[in-house]
């Protein structure tokens, strides 16, 4: 008997494999992961995984069709942002 899923991509993808898809490095996703500045992601029986979906929705957050666009919405570099969490906020800004 076939699979019915062969010869489509697979539904969730592992840290390296996500982070190739958006060439990215498994390290800059990780981090982006610790951060709270990447995509979402899922555990599953301990492992990382990413939906397809989520790796696209994220990196469409970064579209923009000039240098002069001013959305709101952007895809932040993976370090620590003061806006994202508290925690993470420079000693006396809290």
């Amino acid at each position: 008997m076939s699979d019915p899923l062969a010869g489509f991509p697979p539904r969730y993808l592992r840290t390296p494999e996500a982070a190739r898809f958006l060439g990215l490095s498994g390290r800059t996703l990780e981090k982006h992961r610790t951060y709270g500045t990447g995509p979402t992601y899922r555990k599953i029986g301990g492992r990382v995984v990413y939906a397809l979906a989520d790796l696209q929705v994220w990196a469409e957050r970064g579209s923009k069709t000039s240098t002069s666009d001013a959305t709101a919405d952007s895809v932040l570099p993976a370090k620590r942002h003061a806006a994202i969490s508290p925690a993470y906020a420079p000693r006396g800004v809290r």
